[in-house]
């Protein structure tokens, strides 16, 4: 089995409770050289820890000899890191979202083609067991779709990483930290031209971009298997002080609607995400749990009626870890050619959704004359 040389770059909460440990227990496929995070006390517990060898400059790690990344940066850092490992003939594995606007994926797409190397986006539920299942057992035909329906309402990760041991990045510098926020404005402008509003850039940057888009891209995937276009977008709000963000779609010239909110929670202890797609006589619904519960499996339930009596079936296909199997699969498109799951093509039309939500909402604002 051929081993992929392999680096880190930034190793925040998702690095060390999900991409350093499963890349460490996948070590027939992969080999860890080194990890680069700017905290200094991130790097001591990167090295403690793991035992691996850290890097306070991203240049220092990817003069190694590497064949790969796994990129789990700040978001506005996705962009010129992804560009900077493409350059150097990298195979790239890139969290959400992938970048802020559709520019600047094209970029990223013409950069893959001319190192003609694997770029694979972070959507590690088109991998969970229970969404692969749902692929397969739709009870319905685009004929029959009536509504598609997301609810989601996070507290984050803190209640869910306290059995976890991790650490902050609470020393690095304050520089960094407001380049970074200055990157991430100068992306979001590109995708939203004069946004002026705060409480939508946040909504747009969290609830839409860093939250909603994981179902966006799992609605695409079973839209695609109904064998259903792109909709309409008909409504949309960022509220909450942008820490929610809804969005409704039209779909098949009105034949069906996809609603979807998400808000976050952040004083409650829960986690609740649902996609729900109802048909003429039956509904399929994905019931996943947070994601860093490792192994507890995503609820797929199946309901359809008899005349007046409802049957309810759970399936319940497997118990693999969509994040161990997310790399599994960019070890796969690497060694073996198998085709990228989750493509810069498919995050491109994600953010071509979401970028549309937020122009919807903004535009109802100036309407409205709540904003000028």
């Amino acid at each position: 089995m051929q081993c992929i040389r392999v680096g880190v770059i930034g190793a925040g909460g998702v690095a060390q409770v999900e991409h350093i440990p499963n890349l460490l227990k996948l070590h027939r496929q992969f080999e860890v050289l080194g990890v680069y995070d700017p905290s200094q006390r991130v790097r001591a517990f990167v090295e403690e820890e793991f035992g691996l060898r850290t890097f306070a400059e991203l240049d220092e790690l990817l003069a190694m000899p590497l064949d790969a990344v796994v990129i789990a940066s700040p978001d506005a850092l996705h962009l010129e890191q992804s560009l900077a490992a493409l350059a150097r003939g990298l195979h790239v594995f890139c969290e959400k979202p992938l970048c802020y606007s559709a520019e600047d994926i094209d970029e990223l797409i013409a950069a893959r083609s001319r190192a003609g190397t694997v770029l694979q986006v972070g959507y590690m539920k088109r991998f969970d067991p229970s969404y692969e299942a749902a692929l397969k057992m739709l009870p319905g035909t685009a004929q029959a779709l009536r509504y598609v329906s997301v609810e989601a309402n996070d507290a984050d990760a803190w209640p869910f990483v306290r059995h976890h041991s991790t650490c902050r990045g609470e020393d690095v510098a304050a520089m960094l930290i407001a380049s970074t926020a200055a990157k991430q404005r100068e992306q979001v402008e590109r995708a939203l031209p004069g946004i002026d509003d705060a409480d939508a850039f946040r909504g747009f940057v969290g609830a839409y971009c860093s939250s909603i888009v994981h179902d966006v891209n799992a609605i695409h995937g079973l839209l695609d298997a109904l064998g259903v276009s792109d909709g309409e977008i008909v409504g949309a709000s960022l509220f909450a002080k942008g820490g929610g963000g809804q969005g409704a779609v039209r779909l098949l010239d009105g034949q069906a609607l996809w609603n979807m909110v998400h808000l976050a929670v952040p004083g409650l202890a829960d986690y609740r995400e649902r996609i729900t797609l109802y048909f003429d006589d039956a509904s399929l619904e994905l019931e996943f749990p947070s994601p860093y519960l490792n192994h507890q499996p995503t609820r797929l339930t199946l309901r359809t009626s008899d005349g007046h009596t409802l049957s309810s079936r759970e399936i319940r296909s497997g118990y693999e870890e969509a994040f161990v199997e997310e790399l599994k699969g960019f070890w796969s498109a690497i060694v073996e050619g198998t085709p990228v799951r989750n493509t810069a093509e498919h995050a491109r039309r994600d953010m071509v959704l979401l970028v549309g939500l937020a122009r919807h909402h903004l535009a109802q604002l100036k309407q409205s004359g709540v904003r000028p």
